[in-house]
């Protein structure tokens, strides 16, 4: 009964863990599906292509939806910064000693890349020199 429930466990560990995980501590920003609490500010601690690891300072319960902003710097995307904002669910709280900061696992699912103000500003400069020349 004890090596089955240890197989499991080790089962789900690996399952949870098939992507690739990236220690990147990049700024986030954390808002709670449906809480009007606002926004909270972390830092995350890895990132991978389904899930992202932060601490906060709030406990938030399992199967919540979280939505997060952070920004991919420029030695990571080898281009100008990207700005990225996903919808997650929680899917582990590691809650260590009382005032320590909470552990957060979230799954991604679904993403959306956000433009830069300068990236917009240039394109739209570029479409009325376009159109100017087109006269």
């Amino acid at each position: 009964m004890l090596l089955e429930r240890e197989r499991d466990m080790l089962q789900d560990s690996s399952d949870r863990r098939s992507m690739r995980r990236f220690d990147m501590r990049l700024p986030a920003t954390i808002r709670m599906s449906g809480d009007g609490a606002g926004e909270f500010h972390t830092e995350t601690q890895n990132v991978s292509a389904r899930g992202v690891f932060f601490y906060l300072d709030r406990d938030l319960a399992h199967g919540s939806r979280i939505e997060v902003t952070l920004t991919f710097p420029p030695h990571v995307t080898l281009t100008d910064p990207v700005r990225v904002r996903f919808t997650g669910r929680v899917i582990r709280v590691e809650s260590p000693l009382p005032s320590a900061r909470i552990g957060i696992a979230a799954a991604i699912e679904e993403y959306e890349f956000l433009r830069a103000t300068s990236s917009s500003a240039f394109l739209g400069a570029l479409r009325g020199q376009w159109n100017a020349s087109e006269s």
